[in-house]
């Protein structure tokens, strides 16, 4: 209350000076979380050396009829072969494993009959029977069309504990899955609809 000038200028230099600590502290730490983030995606994806793995996967008939399980390599791409392929977001969404925004994608609200295949490698993922209504603004399935299409991946990113989902074929990431769905599974494949391909029943 009774404090001179000389009080005054001080504090103001306290103050300036504890401001752009914590601003600089601030933007460090954005930059570091940015290269963690980026820097396990952009190594998952690096092209390994030698022949690609084989996997089991089940194809689909786009009538949705299920055909032979089969033995295939899976399918492997450099970064720039994924880009020249995909939209700027499914390459970020599949291959970046990020998240579109609530309610922003194209099939969320999709209630057509068909089958959901992946956007990179067109394998069947879903079948539209198994999708309801979440209320999350995210195309949502009790079930994969086929156990074997798809890989659960233990995912602790941004101080969570998930279960990722990815293509069998190809591990574009999918979305996740989480044990409050409906029954008989009591699951709900939370998906991306930049991850997926509608193909509707003729």
């Amino acid at each position: 209350m009774f404090s001179n000038n000389l009080d005054d200028d001080s504090g103001r230099k306290t103050s300036r000076r504890a401001f752009l600590g914590s601003a600089a502290a601030v933007a460090a730490g954005l930059y570091f979380w940015g290269m963690k983030k980026t820097e396990p995606a952009q190594a998952s994806h690096s092209v390994p050396a030698g022949p690609p793995e084989e996997v089991t996967v089940v194809e689909f008939s786009d009538a949705g009829e299920r055909k032979a399980t089969v033995h295939v390599p899976k399918i492997v791409k450099t970064d720039s072969e994924w880009k020249k392929q995909l939209s700027e977001n499914a390459y970020d969404i599949t291959r970046r494993e990020d998240t579109e925004m609530a309610f922003s994608g194209a099939l969320w609200n999709e209630h057509g009959k068909g089958i959901y295949r992946c956007i990179c490698c067109d394998t069947a993922l879903f079948n539209a029977e198994t999708k309801f209504e979440s209320g999350t603004g995210w195309p949502s399935f009790w079930q994969p069309i086929a156990e074997e299409n798809v890989e659960s991946i233990n995912d602790r990113s941004f101080g969570m504990t998930r279960t990722a989902v990815a293509c069998r074929r190809c591990d574009a990431h999918l979305g996740h899955v989480f044990h409050d769905g409906p029954q008989p599974t009591g699951l709900r494949y939370c998906m991306n609809s930049a991850s997926l391909r509608f193909v509707k029943f003729a």
